[in-house]
This record gives structure tokens, C-alpha cells and sequence, in this order.
């Protein structure tokens, strides 16, 4: 099979979820499959580790697409012309976005539509952009992968997708979320914290992760129960982010709140594996990978009991309303307390972590894609 693959997100040192999800499923595919060929299209220089094998091509397409307009001219002239020229089996997208001028069959990945229901969100022309063309790009697809059955049934509502035409690829997480020892945990603590015990919340600071509510949330955890712990916050500011930055300002304990900025997987596996709990009151998830990452690292999870998140964290979290403040904080103060309750959701996480790896996925996703090339 000659297989074409928008490559764009693949960037040195700063993958992110699409991006890994791209890395994890594309490296084991071209390994496990010598006799495929993969083109591999990036919008800009690209490093040399993500050539994972002899069979695949890179190519790069200008301009570098990181705006609505830009975008609209990468996949509609240059990556046209290219798969015209090419004339490949199937063009892939891990990011969802597709040459509605291409006849080349298509599959798209579309991890989730956020933007469909908060489209707030985002920066308007972004979230313009978005709003018009996924739907265009759901139609064109021949088929369409996406990675929780929530996310699925979200694209049948809202863009009338036929059910028939989605399949489900659960994402994995890396390697290095595994159980640290007690020894570990003590030095990471250590050296995070000065020793005393946390929760963590990781993701991008944006107004859907609802990062304000937790700190209002922590405030009165903290007021209630008289307890010396640390919340940790890990991520990126996005969009959006004064009602954080109010939040914090007005927190009580604004001197026991740790923000770290963006880290790398070795860094951030352990900050994990360290923390008391993940506490995770996202108002829209596709899938939620770093509850995914604190399972494997068997870290209690406290979530919000909306969207993909009762589906991946299954019976290894306990759940809140996200939109209630006072549900956080009574679900932050059940995990941390209740020691049994802690052991339970251990046990029950080494369970559910078995239907997730990039082993699978990759797998499946390679499944799919024969099937549609045959199709």
C-alpha cells in the first residue's frame, strides 16, 4: 500500500496530543509493515526522528500551516497538488482536516469537536474556521476514526455522520506512565513540593478544562478538612485564561498551588506517579489522556462524570459534577480521605488499563485502513 500521511503535528520537543497520537500509531506501523510505503507530508523542516524506518518518504509542503488561512491553502492547494502527483492508496489525517479538492480516498481522524460545543473556546476565527469546514471535512472522508464511543456519537449528532462510517481507535499512553516506588514518590514530592502530598490536574489552561472551578474547589477542600496539601497544575496557558488567573489571585491558599508549566513525558510521568490523586473537571473530553496516564501510573482519579470520561476511566475514578464547585471539593476530600476507597480504585485501574496501549491502536488503525483502501 502507498499510504500518504499529514505529518504536520510532528514537531521536535513539542508533541501534543495529536501529535503523539500521530508518533505512537505511525512509528509501529511503518515498523511492523516493511513492505508498505508511507509518505509522510510536513509543512515545515522536519527532525529526523520521526523517520522511523527505510519505508518511509518525508515530504514538505509550504507554507507552514498554523492559521485558518494558511491551513485552507495547505490542504487545499499544496497537498492537492501533491496527492494528484502522487496518486497514493489512501491519504490519512491524524488531525482531522482534509482537501475537500482531492480525490484521493481519505480517512479522518477526529479526536473530538470541542469546538462544536464551546466554540467560545477558541480564538473566532479559529473556532469560525472549524465550525465551518469539519463538517465538510466528516462528508468527504471515506471513513472516519475517532477515539471514544462518546466522541462517535457526538459526530452522528451533530454532523448526521453515518454510525456505519466511524470506527473507534482508543488512544494509548506512553511507557513511561507506570507505578513509581514509595522511595520515588518521596523524592519527587521532595523536590515538587518540599515533601507534602498533592493533587495534580494536567492539561492545556483553557476555559473547557475548567481549571477555576478546581482552584475554587481546592480553596474549599483545604478550608474544610484543615489538610497541608498542594495542588499541582501542569500545562500550558491556551486561551482565555483570566478566569484562572482570578481564581488564583483570590484563593486563600495561592502559596500551595504549584503551577510548573508545560513538561516533558520523563518529568511529567513522575510528577504523576507522585501525586495523591489526579483530579480532572474537564467540561468536554474525546477521550482525556492524562486520565488514561494516571490509571497506568495507579494514581486514584477523581473526574468529571461527563462526556468520554466515565467511558476511559471506567470503575478506576470516582466522578463529580464539573459545573459544581462544591461536588469537586466533596470528591477531592472522599479521595483523599477514605483509604479503602484509594486501594479499590488501584485495584480496579490495573484492570482497566488492559483495553488501552499504542500497541492496539496502531493495530487497529492499520485494520481500518486496509479496509478502507479495499472498500
Amino acid at each position: 500500500m502507498r499510504i500518504a500521511v499529514n505529518t504536520r503535528l510532528l514537531i521536535h520537543g513539542k508533541l501534543e496530543g495529536i501529535g503523539w497520537f500521530t508518533y505512537e500509531t505511525f512509528s509501529r506501523m511503518a515498523i511492523d509493515h516493511p513492505n508498505d510505503e508511507f509518505f509522510f507530508i510536513f509543512d515545515r523542516p522536519f527532525n529526523r526522528e520521526f523517520i522511523f524506518a527505510k519505508n518511509i518518504h518525508p515530504v514538505v509542503l509550504g507554507p507552514p500551516a498554523r492559521h485558518p488561512i494558511l491551513w485552507y491553502i495547505w490542504f487545499e492547494v499544496s497537498v492537492n497538488r501533491f496527492l494528484k502527483k502522487l496518486k497514493p492508496d489512501i491519504f490519512i489525517s491524524p488531525d482531522g482536516y482534509l482537501s475537500l479538492k482531492a480525490n484521493t480516498p481519505q480517512l479522518a481522524v477526529i479526536h473530538d469537536i470541542n469546538f462544536y460545543y464551546y466554540p467560545k473556546g477558541l480564538p473566532w476565527l479559529t473556532s469560525l474556521y472549524l465550525n465551518k469546514y469539519f463538517p465538510k471535512f466528516a462528508g468527504k472522508a471515506k471513513r472516519i476514526v475517532t477515539v471514544s464511543e462518546y466522541s462517535k456519537n457526538t459526530l452522528v449528532e451533530a454532523y448526521k455522520v453515518n454510525p456505519q462510517k466511524i470506527d473507534v481507535v482508543y488512544n494509548g499512553a506512553s511507557d513511561n506512565f507506570k507505578p513509581l516506588t514509595e522511595i520515588e514518590r518521596a523524592d519527587q514530592r521532595n523536590q515538587l513540593t518540599d515533601g507534602w502530598p498533592y493533587f495534580v490536574f494536567v492539561g492545556a489552561f483553557s476555559p473547557r478544562k475548567n481549571i477555576s472551578s478546581l482552584i475554587n474547589a481546592f480553596d474549599m477542600f483545604r478550608r474544610k478538612t484543615n489538610i497541608q496539601a498542594k495542588l499541582v497544575l501542569v500545562g500550558e496557558t491556551m486561551f482565555k485564561a483570566s478566569s484562572i488567573e482570578a481564581a488564583h489571585h483570590k484563593s486563600k491558599f495561592k502559596d500551595d498551588i504549584i503551577f510548573t508549566g508545560r513538561k516533558g513525558l520523563p518529568e511529567l510521568s513522575r510528577i504523576v506517579g507522585a501525586a495523591q490523586a489526579l483530579i480532572f473537571p474537564s467540561l468536554f473530553e474525546g477521550f482525556g489522556i492524562p486520565v488514561l496516564e494516571a490509571i497506568l501510573c495507579e494514581v486514584p482519579v477523581a473526574a468529571s462524570n461527563s462526556t468520554s470520561m466515565p467511558e476511559v476511566a471506567g470503575n478506576a475514578a470516582i466522578y463529580f459534577e464539573p459545573t459544581s464547585d462544591e461536588s469537586i471539593a466533596e470528591a477531592m476530600e472522599r479521595i483523599w480521605m477514605d483509604t479503602q476507597l484509594r486501594q479499590r480504585l488501584i485495584s480496579n485501574a490495573r484492570v482497566q488499563r488492559q483495553k488501552f496501549s499504542w500497541e492496539q491502536a496502531a493495530s487497529r488503525l492499520y485494520d481500518i485502513i486496509a479496509k478502507t483502501i479495499e472498500s
